[in-house]
């Protein structure tokens, strides 16, 4: 018989790892996620950049060639040469698209700046757009609120630029607008408010009362958060204002970081009616008196009807009162039908504020006809 074998070996004793303080786990963390996020940004920025510079080359070429099929002829011989060495970056497609970046963007110093927070798949969504204010108001306000890719596809399928009041605007005034955001990032209310907002996530169908409709906003405030807009945060619902022992309710209050000013919501059934206009004022008057803080700017009234009237809102020059009127639709109507009222709201109120920036010459009174002799 084989021996016994002696007493079990003992499994030599695992050593115990001292106890990771809480604090130290979640900064090492922080700091391994905050450098890739780093990391990721600067090669993005980078070859936003790159993209940038061989469009601008290909471009400068092209055009000294000053020939219509030259520009053609030119991307498809060179990204057979690049493609071969470098892959399938560089396809011909490729190669158009950072022309058209280029083009879109002439200024690299413009660029450098977008470049810290969009990345090559944003300006792919946004250099395709012909109208170089629509496409700058993307690639600024892209900027200014970090969408992500998906995000900007979601701005610009809801057309949020043509439902902006600086899509009205004749295009020089802003473009002003656009500089003034891009070189201090200052927001303003024409490109924070807009017409009409999309209530459709509430599914409010049929007739419904003004407090249905505020108990479903907020039910999904943040919905109507994200179709507000950045950096606007809820306060209050039904604020409570007393003046002569009477109390008056202001149905939604909010705060908009980037304005620095509250901002004062009245929900209407109805169309837009002149009373609503009083009844707004005395709530700004009230929050400016009473809730106003240091270095805050005057605050906002933003009436919300289910119908407005552009003649009416005009008469009574809202912008200078710090009041808005804009249209809620709780049911989209097909897509293509809503584009042509935007386009046609943008259109007739560029035509209506254009020709009052530069009235036509008034001619002289006609003389009265002289009286024939009987």
């Amino acid at each position: 018989m084989p021996p016994k074998p002696d007493v079990m070996q003992k499994k030599p004793a695992l050593t115990k790892l001292p106890a990771i303080p809480g604090a130290l786990l979640a900064d090492v963390r922080g700091l391994i996620l905050s450098a890739r996020e780093s990391v990721a940004r600067a090669v993005n920025a980078g070859l936003a950049l790159h993209y940038w510079q061989v469009g601008s080359r290909i471009r400068a070429d092209v055009l000294r060639e000053r020939r219509a099929a030259y520009g053609q002829e030119i991307l498809q011989t060179l990204s057979a040469k690049l493609v071969a060495e470098f892959g399938r970056g560089y396809a011909d497609r490729n190669l158009a698209s950072m022309v058209r970046f280029a083009e879109a963007f002439p200024d690299f110093e413009i660029v450098s700046t977008l470049s810290q927070q969009l990345g090559w798949s944003h300006f792919v969504e946004i250099v395709s757009m012909k109208d170089d204010l629509k496409r700058d108001f993307y690639a600024e306000m892209c900027r200014i609120e970090r969408w992500s890719v998906r995000k900007l596809r979601e701005k610009i399928g809801g057309m949020l630029f043509e439902r902006t009041a600086l899509s009205k605007k004749p295009a020089k005034l802003a473009a002003q607008e656009l500089d003034k955001l891009r070189a201090g990032d200052q927001l303003t209310p024409d490109l924070v408010f807009r017409d009409p907002y999309f209530l459709d996530f509430l599914g409010l169908k049929g007739a419904f009362h003004e407090k249905d409709l505020e108990a479903a906003i907020i039910r999904d405030l943040e919905a109507f958060l994200v179709e507000l807009g950045g950096d606007f945060a809820f306060l209050a619902r039904q604020k409570r204002i007393v003046v002569d022992n009477e109390d008056f309710y202001i149905d939604l209050l909010f705060y908009h970081r980037g304005l620095r000013r509250l901002v004062a919501i009245d929900l209407k059934l109805g169309r837009f009616a002149p009373a609503d206009l009083g009844q707004m004022e005395f709530y700004l008057r009230w929050l400016k008196k009473y809730e106003m803080r240091p270095g805050e700017e005057a605050p906002l009234g933003l009436i919300l009807c289910a119908e407005k009237s552009d003649e009416r809102v005009e008469v009574f020059e809202l912008e200078s009162r710090g009041i808005r009127i804009a249209e809620y639709l709780t049911e989209l109507p097909p897509r293509d039908l809503l584009a042509k009222r935007l386009h046609d709201a943008v259109r007739l109120a560029r035509e209506r504020i254009g020709e009052k920036a530069t009235p036509a010459p008034k001619l002289p009174a006609a003389k009265p006809a002289r009286k024939k002799r009987p």
